[in-house]
């Protein structure tokens, strides 16, 4: 175990900084650590720590998610209004519309199995867009327009939405009834888990206002409530639909919200954590995709996953309307939403371990998503955000 933590820090680091050289995200160069370290090439990670990588992933998503909580003022998300809701869900509906025209054709499956894939590379990755969304925050960039909240806020509620809509679809084509009621999981569960988040949030900066201790022992118990809320989508899911994403979300925004100075300072170190959190998260992502098999997909899987990624380029357009955003903010928007790792690297495995005939098909897709998508991503925004999105005057 220990063995294995080592070599992804160094090994991390070491890829993560020459990609920094060559004025690349660092990201890539972890991604390519996971690949190289993983089982399907050089399997120099101990088994016991590949079954606890899905864990290490949410546990680094939590980090993430806390920190951009910390900085998000719901007045401020109040007031983008509807260009904000729509990118809950509108990128990834007209996504997952765009594999069902695409896939039939290119990749010779139904469209059934076409919209499980949609569904499958169809959310947006929290890990690659918030941090980004955090330093666009600290810069000024695009703040009045609220172009890094609607995105920051964006990239969780869309998560839920996507997880709900492949639910549906694994249940049809395993030949389960999935009625319209199905599709209302979505509302309640982002509903419920604002609510629980929001509870907790207002419990927790209670407490700390009545029991002096050090910013340190508060990071920790924020952390152990958002551990908890993460776990309970698991456990009660059979009974009510609940997201524990959004309740993490909630209870940083909620001390942003009723305690801005303890939400300030501790921020700080929720960015320290990231620092270790982000090199375990995108190596185990990195580790979870086989290149080979990747490549034994065609050119039909990557004109899939370019064109879905054009056609979620047209919803997040859409979603920009009669909005007072400039051309460039709008194509920096664009540009933007297009990232995906976490989520396909968590479900990319699932039809196949259920029998599914398309499988395959759809964990090859996942792959090819996540090795086109995530890089360019994380390059769209690292080199147009300065160009694009200018600093608000003062």
């Amino acid at each position: 175990m220990l063995t294995s933590l080592a070599l992804i820090f160094l090994l991390g680091l070491l890829l993560g900084s020459i990609f920094l050289k060559l004025k690349l995200p660092s990201i890539l160069g972890m991604i390519l650590t996971g690949i190289i370290l993983g089982p399907h090439v050089l399997n120099l990670l101990r088994p016991a720590f590949l079954d606890i990588s899905a864990d290490l992933r949410q546990l680094a998503l939590v980090i993430i998610l806390t920190r951009a909580g910390l900085t998000l003022d719901i007045h401020e998300f109040k007031r983008i209004g509807r260009s904000a809701l729509l990118m809950c869900f509108v990128p990834a509906t007209v996504e997952i519309v765009g594999v069902v025209v695409l896939a039939p054709p290119l990749m010779g499956v139904t469209y059934w199995e076409a919209a499980l894939m949609g569904s499958t590379i169809a959310a947006v990755s929290p890990a690659v867009v918030v941090p980004r969304m955090l330093k666009m925050l600290e810069e000024r960039r695009g703040v009045k327009h609220g172009i890094p909240q609607m995105l920051l806020a964006g990239s969780s509620l869309d998560d839920v939405y996507v997880l709900v809509t492949f639910a549906a679809f694994l249940a049809l084509l395993k030949g389960e009834a999935v009625s319209a009621t199905s599709f209302l999981a979505v509302p309640v569960s982002i509903a419920l888990g604002a609510l629980v988040g929001v509870v907790c949030g207002y419990a927790l900066v209670w407490f700390f206002k009545h029991r002096h201790m050090r910013d340190t022992v508060k990071v920790l118990i924020i952390l152990s409530f958002s551990f908890l809320l993460n776990e309970l989508e698991h456990d009660i899911s059979h009974i009510v639909p609940f997201s524990g994403m959004i309740a993490v979300v909630a209870i940083a925004a909620c001390i942003y919200g009723k305690h801005p100075e303890l939400a300030k300072r501790i921020s700080g170190k929720f960015t320290k954590f990231w620092v270790a959190a982000e090199i375990i998260l995108f190596v185990l992502v990195g580790s979870t995709l086989d290149v080979a098999y990747a490549f034994t997909a065609g050119i039909g899987a990557i004109i899939v996953v370019l064109g879905a990624m054009i056609f979620r380029m047209g919803g997040v357009f859409i979603c920009m309307l009669r909005t007072p955003l400039s051309k460039k903010e709008r194509l920096f928007c664009m540009l933007a939403y297009v990232p995906k790792a976490t989520v396909q690297a968590a479900i990319g495995g699932v039809p196949l371990s259920f029998g599914l005939a398309c499988g395959n098909d759809v964990l090859t897709l996942a792959a090819v998503a996540i090795m086109v998508t995530a890089p360019l991503g994380a390059i769209f925004i690292d080199k147009t955000y300065r160009r694009l999105v200018a600093v608000d005057e003062n």
